[in-house]
Formats: structure tokens, C-alpha cells, sequence
């Protein structure tokens, strides 16, 4: 009798422990959706953009949107500078706090604010989700998911200059232009045009360079878009 006792005991302690992880387990519904995560601000034209934040789950978020400049964007010491006040920084992002009830949804406006030179400043914008109270019952998880938005604040005139050096399978790609490029639809095929090979896209940043390995001795061809400008590029070996 004592041990039907003991194994009806460990059975029940067993369950209480396995609803508890479960119950430890289940995140709470509360996602975020966001409309855009690249912000291109052009010269000439309207000098900011409207993002809209979308509370698609069931409980009320919190969210907080931080701008920083990234300094030397693409190279070895790239980094992060946060500025509090946004004329210094030169970008402004309102509101930088709200709050998104069960499907609600609110417009973020992103402003370039300085004045524009002659060369491209690049910014990113982590909008996301901070903490509020966990309303289960029991203990809870709750996964935060925020977005890292690139914003794009382009100078006066745009000026691309793609340039490519290779050695040995190694190809070097440059910008020294003033504003990124996109590098896209790249490809490498044989001597005959055929069996090609996809190569992987990049956004290369004012002057920054990459490195891209290759495993033919054959040309290597990329699409290159600077603002709407789109061309295809081919580097020999």
C-alpha cells in the first residue's frame, strides 16, 4: 500500500512540475509589425518619411525608438554615436516613445534635419518593444522582437564610382563614390557564358571595400544601383 502511495505521489509532483514548465514555457502574444525597414531620404525631395508601427498581438506594448549615427559605416571602426539632442545629430524621430494598444497602429516620423553636404550620413533607428507587466496568471515569457531600421540620408548630388581589383580569386570591390550602392544579381559563369554561379549581394558603403572570394578564373558581373540609377557592372579578372 505504502508504495502505490509513493508512485501515485511522485505521479502527481511529476504533473504539477511539468504544468509549470509548461506554463514558463508559453510566450505572451505581444508582436510587433513594422511597415518599412529602410528609410532613403533623397535630396529634393520631402525631407522625412512616415513608418508605421502595428501592435498585431493581444496585449498593450511599449515601445521606444533610438536613433544613432553610424560613423565610417562599412569599415573596420565603424560605430555607433547617440546624440539626445536631434540637432546635433541631425535626424529626428517622433514620437520616441509610444504605446500600441491590441491592434492599433501608430506612424513614426523619421526627419533629416541638418543641413545636406556633399556626402552621404548614414543613421539606424532601433524601434522595439520594452517590457510591461505580464498579465497571465502565472509566471511568463515574453519575446521581444524590435527592428533595426536603416535610414539613408543622401547628400546634394549623387556620385557613384564602383571600382574592382582583383588577385588571384579574390575580388575587391570599392565605392569611391559619395553615396552607397546596392550590388545585386551577381553572378560568375565559365568561358562560354554558361554554368554560372550566383554571387552574394552587398550594400557597399562610401568609401568602404569587400572582399568577395571566387571560384573561377572567369569575369564576375553585378547590377549596381545608386538611388534610382541602376547599372550592370562587370569586372574582369
Amino acid at each position: 500500500m505504502t508504495s502505490i502511495l509513493l508512485a501515485l505521489a511522485r505521479r502527481f509532483w511529476g504533473f504539477v512540475l511539468a504544468a509549470a514548465l509548461s506554463v514558463l514555457a508559453t510566450p505572451a502574444n505581444a508582436e510587433m509589425v513594422f511597415s518599412q525597414v529602410i528609410v532613403d531620404l533623397t535630396a529634393g525631395a520631402v525631407p522625412h518619411q512616415d513608418v508605421e508601427v502595428w501592435n498585431s498581438g493581444s496585449e498593450r506594448i511599449y515601445v521606444v525608438a533610438e536613433p544613432s549615427e553610424i560613423v565610417f559605416a562599412g569599415k573596420a571602426d565603424e560605430r555607433r554615436v547617440q546624440m539626445a539632442d536631434p540637432a546635433q545629430l541631425g535626424l529626428l524621430v517622433a514620437p520616441n516613445r509610444l504605446i500600441l494598444e491590441p491592434g492599433e497602429r501608430k506612424l513614426i516620423r523619421i526627419a533629416a534635419i541638418a543641413e545636406r553636404t556633399g556626402t552621404e550620413r548614414i543613421y539606424r533607428v532601433a524601434i522595439k518593444p520594452v517590457t510591461g507587466d505580464i498579465t497571465a496568471a502565472g509566471s511568463g515569457l515574453k519575446l521581444l522582437v524590435g527592428y533595426d531600421a536603416l535610414v539613408i540620408v543622401r547628400p546634394t548630388e549623387l556620385h557613384s564610382e564602383i571600382t574592382g581589383t582583383r588577385i588571384g580569386n579574390i575580388l575587391t570591390l570599392r565605392n569611391d563614390g559619395n553615396t552607397n550602392a546596392e550590388l545585386f544579381d551577381g553572378k560568375q559563369c565559365d568561358g562560354m557564358g554558361r554554368n554560372c554561379v550566383s554571387l552574394p549581394p552587398k550594400r557597399l558603403y562610401a568609401g568602404a571595400s569587400w572582399d568577395q572570394p571566387l571560384t573561377r578564373g572567369t569575369s564576375a558581373t553585378y547590377s549596381v544601383k545608386t538611388g534610382d540609377a541602376v547599372a550592370v557592372r562587370t569586372f574582369q579578372p
